[in-house]
């Protein structure tokens, strides 16, 4: 059964830092460009990174770019999404998300599988 668990949100004051790991199982990462999206209350859900199968094509939203890092370890079925200069509004809900195709879009209707979200919490 293929699967997504996200982890490693939490509190984090403005200007901190947070990584989060999507760990995949039931399948072969190799074959799976990722995705990282949130939603924010009262909010549609946006898209924030992803990442091609090879790790050597990612994609960042304008909101996030220079300040969030996303990165894979096929070996280890783990994708990463390092959050440094963590602001108000990235307070969301994370959620991972896999699609069989090489290449990486920051697309939510591009992706057929997905978890079940972390919650990240920057206070104003």
């Amino acid at each position: 059964q293929l699967r997504l668990v996200e982890s490693g949100g939490g509190l984090a004051q403005p200007g901190g830092s947070l990584r989060l790991s999507c760990v995949v199982s039931g399948f072969t990462l190799d074959y799976y460009s990722i995705g990282w999206f949130r939603q924010a209350p009262g909010k549609e859900r946006e898209g924030v990174s992803c990442i091609s199968t090879s790790g050597g094509s990612t994609k960042y939203a304008n909101s996030v770019k220079g300040r969030f890092t996303i990165s894979r370890d096929n070996a280890k079925n783990t994708v990463y999404l390092q959050m440094n200069s963590l602001k108000p509004e990235d307070t969301a809900v994370y959620y991972c998300a896999a699609r069989q195709w090489t290449m990486c879009i920051i697309e939510s209707r591009a992706y057929d599988y997905w978890g079940q979200g972390t919650q990240v919490t920057v206070p104003s």
